[in-house]
């Protein structure tokens, strides 16, 4: 096996560390396998001639050319960012990641990335993943486009996307595993500090930071399912405080928020304990109790399905420190 070339899209506004956080792994994984390994050529490409990142930094960069991977890095997305007219700036490169996906070769997004995708008509009928933050925009723009929001890489039909930043080296890891060996892959990720064991972006998500629901009545309702954290759910109960029926309720609830008072419940506890995993010393057993559940391992089981680690696991990955 020959090296594998891997072209990296350079284009107006793109996070530089995103063009070369790649690049960066697979010449660290080069020098793990040695000499006698087949490599990586690696190009930072364009089809303008001058492309300055996010922050007005600008960059070197090639003409297109011929390569195994077309790497997409994500775009700086503040709030209230036109996406329209941002995507509309990018005409020249987006036509440049549709061409290359026509003659059959990978694509790979990295964070927003993922929406130059979406527009070059990538991700049709395919499954995704993009930032957390952005999960939500990419699934009202592509409704035909299975979004994973938990997921940290997804492939399909030739297709992959990441979630944000750091997932970058997920990717990374699981190019070097393919090409140069699982062994080579371990190294590289010891020797860089990467954890190569990640599943999911879950337990990064803080729910603070997404756009919350306007209608007053889930408000009501959540505020009310959040006071209330320890007391055993009763829908009844719950529909009877806002007099109306339990179906109604339900109903109104969904229509509004997109899932249950259970579900959203059972989240807020999770986001609970999550912040008392992170702060506290208390036993796994006591803040089991403190979110509403008198059996730990129920609790356990719920905590996993949310984040994707158990609450140990939570706790000595994500435990704050002193200072």
């Amino acid at each position: 096996m020959g090296a594998l070339r891997v072209g990296v899209l350079a284009y107006p506004g793109c996070f530089a560390s995103e063009v070369f956080g790649v690049p960066d792994l697979l010449t660290m994984a080069m020098h793990v396998a040695g000499p006698d390994r087949a490599g990586y050529e690696v190009s930072v490409v364009s089809p303008r001639r001058r492309v300055a990142a996010a922050g007005g930094m600008p960059l070197a960069v090639s003409p297109l050319r011929t390569v195994d991977v077309l790497v997409v890095p994500g775009f700086e997305f503040p709030p209230g960012l036109d996406v329209d007219a941002k995507l509309a700036s990018l005409a020249p490169d987006i036509a440049a990641i549709r061409a290359h996906a026509a003659a059959g070769d990978g694509v790979v997004s990295l964070c927003v990335g993922a929406f130059l995708l979406a527009e070059a008509g990538l991700l049709s009928r395919r499954r995704a993943t993009t930032s957390w933050l952005h999960a939500d925009e990419l699934a009202r723009r592509c409704p035909d486009t299975d979004v994973r929001a938990d997921r940290l890489v997804v492939t399909d039909k030739g297709v992959t996307t990441t979630a944000a930043f750091s997932a970058m080296y997920d990717f990374a890891l699981e190019l070097i595993r393919r090409h140069s060996g699982a062994g080579v892959a371990r190294t590289t990720a010891r020797v860089a500090l990467v954890d190569a064991a990640r599943t999911s972006q879950t337990p990064y998500v803080d729910p603070r930071l997404l756009p919350q629901p306007g209608n007053e009545f889930s408000q009501r309702v959540m505020r009310r399912l959040d006071q209330s954290l320890t007391a055993r759910y009763d829908l009844a109960a719950l529909s009877d405080a806002f007099n109306v029926s339990t179906r109604t309720l339900l109903r109104r609830f969904a229509d509004e928020t997109g899932r249950s008072p259970l579900a959203y419940l059972q989240s807020s506890r999770v986001r609970r304990a999550r912040h008392l995993l992170e702060t506290t010393d208390r036993t796994v057993a006591s803040i089991a109790a403190a979110v509403g559940y008198r059996d730990p391992g129920t609790f356990a089981a719920l905590f996993a399905r949310h984040t994707g680690r158990r609450p140990g696991d939570y706790r000595a990955t994500f435990r704050r420190g002193d200072g």
